[in-house]
This record gives structure tokens, sequence and C-alpha cells, in this order.
């Protein structure tokens, strides 16, 4: 699916919260793919699995593996989204964690508007390289 922007709106001018909205789905799709190709597991079985990228701690552990790869605009973005308000953390959330865990689905969400996907499976792939 091709990404579909609102008219006349340029991606960089898209809010950090916009972003990671999107990059939110966009992740979630990335990591559930990769988990599906891998073997055949029940249902329950591939969200417990899911959980162990998706949450806030995950993502927020990923991003730093991600921080010394990331290009200047790249790292301008991740300012952005963690630096956004983005409502209030679910409660078994750090904040801290939250916020980072913002800033890399703003990151997500940027690639795939911008259609960077080389780049956005590029970092993808790290949530998985250490299994």
């Amino acid at each position: 699916m091709s990404p579909v922007l609102p008219a006349d709106v340029p991606v960089n001018l898209l809010s950090p919260v916009v972003l990671a909205y999107v990059g939110d789905a966009v992740f979630e799709i990335y990591v559930r793919q990769r988990l599906v190709a891998r073997s055949n597991r029940k249902p329950h079985e591939l969200h417990r699995a899911a959980i162990r990228y998706v949450s806030a701690a995950a993502q927020a552990k990923l991003l730093e593996r991600w921080q010394p790869l990331l290009t200047e605009e790249e790292a301008d973005i991740v300012r952005r989204g963690r630096n956004t308000k983005s409502g209030q953390p679910p409660k078994n959330a750090d904040p801290g964690e939250y916020r980072h865990a913002t800033a890399l689905e703003c990151l997500v969400g940027y690639l795939y508007y911008t259609g960077r996907k080389e780049r956005l499976e590029q970092l993808v792939e790290l949530a998985f390289a250490e299994e």
C-alpha cells in the first residue's frame, strides 16, 4: 500500500503525533509479518511474541540501538517525536520509555511517508538481529 498524505501538507510539516500514530501501525505490521513468516503459531502466541517488540520498553531499547546509525535528518525526526506532547502514557509504561517509543514510531512514520522502505526495513531488521 502506498502512503496517502493529506493534500498540500509536506511530510516534514506533519505533526510528530501523526507520524507516530502511523508509525505505530507500520511498525506493528512489520513485526507481525516477521513473526508469521517464522513458523505456524496460534494467534495468542503471536500476540505474546509481538509484545516483545512493540511495547514501549522494547521500542525504547531498540531506539537506543538505532541512535548511532541515524542520519542527521532522522535524528531530528526522533528528537521531534521524543519532545512532543503525545498524551498520558499507559499505566504500565514508564514515561521516559513511552517518549522514546513515540520517537521511534515517529521515525517509522516519517520513513514510511517519505517512501524510504529500504531504510525502514534495514532499521526494523535490527529488532530481530539478536535472535
